[in-house]
């Protein structure tokens, strides 16, 4: 064999590539096939925590379907909608506030639209208002305000006396005048 290697030497060369070729091909096939197997263990592993995660959530998907709605049931209830206007809704809210303050007993002495801030999710719509009235009364227009739906927040309260006249000299009596900013939320989304 190895005398025919001598003569033949092309031949042998010819004859050895032929089949350093086809065990070549099997050897990068073989590196392709393990390649691929560690890369389908790599997703495999990250696969795991995932489908541990999606299980985690069908288990409880009724209790978050359900916390779901109740919060958008809460989110009716505190926020006026998107589908709302604006402007709309800052005129609403200043004639029902302005009606409000007068079925406590206030006299509304002043009220303003103030202008909308815009936030991620909400626009906050403000509105000053300036009464005037006893303490109860603002005691009670402050509970009623309490119960308004949709929320209505208190930004800030400026209380001080109103002045008492000469024949108005009961000391009982505690008039004051109030200025409040009111908040309420418009959802954008």
């Amino acid at each position: 064999m190895i005398d025919w290697v001598k003569t033949h030497r092309r031949s042998a060369a010819i004859c050895g590539i032929a089949l350093l070729v086809p065990l070549l091909l099997y050897l990068k096939l073989l590196s392709t096939a393990w390649g691929w197997r560690a890369q389908y263990s790599d997703s495999i592993d990250n696969i795991e925590p995932r489908l541990a995660r999606m299980r985690g959530v069908l288990e409880v998907q009724e209790q978050l379907q359900s916390l779901a709605r109740d919060a958008r049931q809460q989110r009716a209830r505190l926020v006026y909608p998107a589908t709302t206007d604006r402007a709309g809704v800052a005129a609403s809210l200043q004639s029902e506030l302005r009606k409000l303050m007068g079925d406590a007993g206030l006299t509304v002495a002043d009220s303003q639209v103030l202008p909308v801030r815009e936030e991620e999710r909400f626009d906050y719509i403000g509105i000053r208002l300036t009464v005037s009235g006893d303490i109860a009364s603002l005691d009670q227009a402050l509970a009623q305000l309490a119960q308004f739906k949709p929320l209505v927040m208190v930004e800030s309260l400026e209380v001080w006396p109103a002045r008492q006249g000469r024949r108005n000299s009961d000391p009982e009596a505690q008039d004051a005048t109030a200025t409040l900013r009111l908040l309420s939320l418009r959802s954008v989304i």
